[in-house]
């Protein structure tokens, strides 16, 4: 019976938010490409949920802080 083969080693988190949304807009384009075999194309799904989660996680941080800043209500967003 062949071998499952070996999960890839989790990669690290980014640098930063912009860092982890550079490299989650390159992976989408790759596999929209439709050009990755299997293996490649799940590989790249997986690394990009963990982007997702790490973008989402840092978002929140900075609404929390926010909260924090603006004793305990979240204001909305204005650009003047």
């Amino acid at each position: 019976m062949p071998k499952a083969p070996a999960a890839p080693a989790p990669q690290p988190d980014p640098a930063s938010y912009e860092a982890a949304l550079e490299e989650l807009e390159q992976l989408v384009a790759r596999i929209e490409s439709g050009q990755l075999p299997l293996e490649q194309m799940l590989a790249g799904y997986q690394r990009g949920a963990a982007l997702l989660n790490f973008c989402r996680a840092r978002l929140e941080a900075v609404q929390d802080q926010i909260k924090v800043l603006d004793e305990g209500a979240l204001q909305p967003w204005t650009q003047e």
